[in-house]
């Protein structure tokens, strides 16, 4: 099965946490992604919330692998802000490497937030959110997707 972002939204919680434990991390990104947020995976309402989520919250994330970091695309006009240190570390869900989105020392807004990805395909990742020590919600990163910025 060719995956891309309609195929993730059409996953339930566990074929998502298996599909992650599934792959390796691959390599850190670099460049702008769109973002999906992931809510209610599986349910009627998945697509809905997520149109929603981009269209007031949260558009995606652009990546600077060279230095380590990666700001969030927020709000309706896409401005760049909460930063990230990025890194390679063991996965909350699985003990495996994954890629990790620390917010913990550059954002007083985000810093009880964890971010963990993994390459799922070519300029595709799958992304598992963790407040605290308390999964929220996946998302994906698409590098392939235009974006308007």
């Amino acid at each position: 099965m060719a995956l891309d972002i309609e195929a993730l939204m059409d996953m339930n919680q566990d074929e998502l946490d298996a599909l992650f434990s599934s792959v390796s991390a691959g390599d850190i990104p670099d460049g702008e992604a769109e973002g999906t947020a992931i809510v209610a995976p599986g349910t009627k309402f998945s697509p809905l919330i997520s149109r929603f989520i981009n269209s007031f919250a949260w558009q995606g994330k652009v990546f600077d692998a060279s230095k380590g970091v990666l700001k969030n695309r927020i709000l309706p006009f896409g401005l760049n802000a909460i930063l990230a240190k990025v890194y390679k570390d063991k996965s909350w869900l699985d003990g495996k490497e994954c890629i990790v989105l620390d917010y913990s020392e550059t954002s007083i807004a985000a810093q009880w937030i964890r971010d963990e990805i993994r390459a799922i395909g070519p300029g595709l990742y799958l992304g598992k959110v963790y407040w605290d020590d308390t999964r929220l919600i996946d998302f994906a990163l698409d590098f392939n997707a235009e974006t308007d910025n």
